[in-house]
């Protein structure tokens, strides 16, 4: 049944990006962007080398601030995490929005980086980062489509569930 609300989540998703942009498609999947939230630490949010953006990893932040928390594997379901790498998703394209004003500009989100806080027996790091890819491909369509890995790590930040990291070809300024 899972696996049906996937595809068919994802057929619509497809069905929706091929004539639309990016904006237009975080309108239809009732996405509102959230402003991004400044740096914990001693770093930036992005960096633009020619017409790569690269986004710092980030966590899933809930419009109040707090993170989605816990291991997955033991406090967290996979489908928990999935989500959890959605919200993560949607604060990583506020900031992408941040850095380059306008989605539009968005030739290919090229590298994804994503870290699953997991226990040692936890196997389903791919599974929980999906919930990243499929909204990128859900908002930028084929140029949402990105190379990726998917690691356990044994502890994340503030004991957050996930964190991602991207790298995103942009159009010229």
């Amino acid at each position: 049944m899972k696996k049906y609300f996937l595809v068919a989540f994802l057929l619509f998703a497809i069905s929706i990006v091929k004539s639309q942009t990016p904006d237009q498609n975080l309108q239809a999947l009732g996405i509102v962007l959230p402003k991004p939230v400044s740096p914990l630490y001693n770093y930036v949010k992005f960096v633009r080398t020619g017409n790569l953006i690269y986004l710092s990893g980030q966590g899933p932040a809930k419009p109040d601030g707090t993170f989605i928390t816990g291991k997955l594997g033991r406090e967290l379901t996979v489908e928990e995490g999935a989500s959890a790498a959605k919200l993560t998703g949607i604060n990583l394209i506020a900031t992408l929005k941040d850095a380059i004003g306008d989605l539009s500009k968005v030739k290919r989100i090229v590298k994804v980086f994503g870290m699953v806080n997991c226990t040692e027996n936890f196997y389903e790091q791919p599974k929980v980062i999906n919930g990243f890819s499929d909204l990128m491909v859900a908002v930028f369509g084929e140029k949402g489509r990105h190379a990726r890995s998917a690691v356990g790590m044994y502890s994340l930040p503030m004991n957050i569930s996930v964190e991602i990291e991207m790298i995103v070809e942009v159009e010229d300024k």
